[in-house]
């Protein structure tokens, strides 16, 4: 059996939902479905920062050997205002720790993009941010070569009969899209790795 860890925030937590109801745990039945041999560990924490994730990496590296590693946090460092400098050597700090430790392992980088209209604010500095921000994972990604989920929220952000009350955080059935969106990316590779 072949271990995955689904480092994140509350979108990978499913913030609000069941255990079984997070787009990890929706990811387990599709392995179980195509036998193939994984399991899926669900690494999230609702409300962490890149930083947050940074502190806590070594611990949860310590738990399992790590054969995929699919990295999906910033969404709070967006939130937050986070300087993007910041955010991206976290996440870099993150990518080498893993590979340090699990040179084999394969690692996936879930992108984000700045979850606000930004509009009524009228800052263009706050635009600024956004277009930093975005870009700031698929060059992590180019650099580092890794897989990439443009976008880990495609289809689910901004659709009221997708998120929670909070208009911030995907239902349940949210949740199966940006399980699809992951599986574009992750389903290919896994083939590839049982094969």
């Amino acid at each position: 059996m072949k271990n995955i860890i689904f480092f994140g925030d509350s979108l990978t937590a499913g913030h609000g939902l069941r255990a079984s109801e997070s787009f990890p745990a929706l990811l387990q039945q599709r392995l179980d479905e195509q036998d193939l041999s994984y399991k899926a560990y669900n690494y999230g924490v609702s409300g962490e920062t890149s930083a947050g994730g940074r502190q806590r990496l070594a611990s949860v590296l310590a738990r399992h050997p790590v054969d995929v590693f699919v990295l999906a946090l910033g969404a709070n460092d967006g939130i937050r205002g986070i300087p993007v400098r910041e955010t991206t050597q976290n996440l870099q700090f993150i990518i080498d720790a893993v590979k340090r430790q699990y040179p084999k392992a394969q690692i996936v980088l879930a992108g984000l993009e700045f979850p606000f209209d930004l509009g009524p604010l009228g800052g263009h500095r706050l635009a600024h941010y956004a277009t930093e921000f975005k870009a700031l994972f698929r060059t992590l990604a180019d650099k580092n070569s890794l897989p990439f989920v443009p976008f880990l929220l495609q289809g689910v952000l901004g659709r009221r009969e997708l998120n929670l009350a909070d208009g911030v955080h995907p239902n349940a059935a949210g949740q199966k899209i940006l399980a699809e969106n992951v599986w574009q990316v992750l389903g290919p590779l896994l083939q590839v790795q049982v094969s």
